[in-house]
């Protein structure tokens, strides 16, 4: 297994790490680097990243979406360098999984093997916050009509036949729809975007924000973790540990990662666990490790707490049902 530094990727022993760097190209070049080594034995999915990374429309929509996320609204990084950290920790799941034996969606509806998988994760992940640009309500589906075109162009000199390339690139794009849990991806490639999404938590991705000063629970608490490692786990084929300097990167735990384990086809096959450095504030608690739909808890004292994870958007979905008067169970 390789291992993803800030988003980029140095090999060191263990899994794969995402923490701090500063320099925006050379986290790209780092993440792109990494990329290109999962891909290597997957001819096709190699030149479809290829094609992607050189795409002059997929690169003025990366710029565009961080222009409108960053500028506009606030938020933390959603251009280039999250498309790069977020496609290279997509592939680290995705060989975590295929390694344990895991069959993804694509190769359970025989529409292909382990290379479509590789490829439509890839596609997938860097495609999957275009949507933005047009404006953060409903930026799943504004993705998915702006990546149709990108991809049909990528895909066709690779899938000589139209019938197998219309059924990947249906993953590819319920993907896309599906990486911010509105509503919750059905399939593993899906979880597999939403949960590399989820990963690229760190103080790079919300330094910027708050230079530029959005000072909000958002940008606090990006600054609050300093590394996300993707790895083999022990009970489980995808282990992800998220350290922090202070408990305040909580609620990136809580708020971004964790749904996206909780609410997809991830649940299966992902252990979730964060823990403050030794050096970091006084520690309050020492450990937080996810347990189904709750956080358990290592109390500095001893005593071990059970918490339920909150799933804001869950909440809002479940307010909405019940006013329609829709049951969760028939949605």
């Amino acid at each position: 297994m390789r291992e993803m530094e800030a988003g980029a990727a140095p090999e060191t022993a263990g899994g794969r790490v995402v923490e701090f760097t500063t320099p925006r190209a050379k986290l790209i070049e780092e993440a792109s680097r990494a990329i290109r080594a999962d891909l290597a034995g997957y001819p096709r999915a190699l030149a479809a990243y290829e094609a992607l990374r050189a795409d002059p429309e997929a690169l003025a929509h990366w710029d565009m979406a961080n222009y409108v996320t960053m500028r506009k609204l606030g938020y933390n990084d959603h251009g280039r360098v999250h498309a790069f950290i977020t496609g290279a920790a997509s592939l680290a799941i995705t060989e975590l999984l295929l390694d344990a034996g895991v069959r993804t969606d694509i190769m359970e509806s025989g529409v292909g093997d382990a290379e479509d998988v590789f490829l439509a994760v890839i596609l997938g992940t860097m495609l999957h916050d275009i949507g933005n640009q047009i404006h953060r309500a409903g930026h799943e589906a504004h993705g998915v009509a702006l990546a149709l075109p990108i991809l049909d162009r990528i895909m066709g000199p690779l899938y000589a036949d139209p019938f197998k390339r219309t059924k990947v690139r249906s993953f590819i794009l319920g993907a896309i729809n599906c990486h911010d849990l509105s509503p919750a991806p059905l399939t593993v490639e899906g979880g597999i975007v939403a949960v590399a999404d989820g990963t690229d938590i760190t103080k790079g991705r919300g330094r910027k924000a708050f230079a530029l000063g959005s000072v909000d629970i958002h940008s606090i608490s990006a600054l609050a973790v300093d590394q996300v490692v993707i790895e083999r786990g022990r009970d489980k084929p995808v282990l992800i540990s998220v350290t922090m300097n202070n408990s305040g990167g909580i609620f990136q735990v809580e708020e971004v990662l964790a749904p996206k384990v909780i609410r997809t086809p991830m649940r299966n096959f992902v252990e979730l666990r964060a823990a403050i450095r030794p050096q970091g504030e006084e520690q309050i608690l020492s450990r937080v490790r996810l347990d189904g739909d709750h956080f358990v808890m290592d109390l500095d004292g001893g005593e071990t707490v059970r918490v339920e994870v909150e799933d804001t958007q869950k909440k809002v979905t479940d307010a909405i049902a019940q006013n329609l008067g829709v049951s969760a169970e028939s949605r």
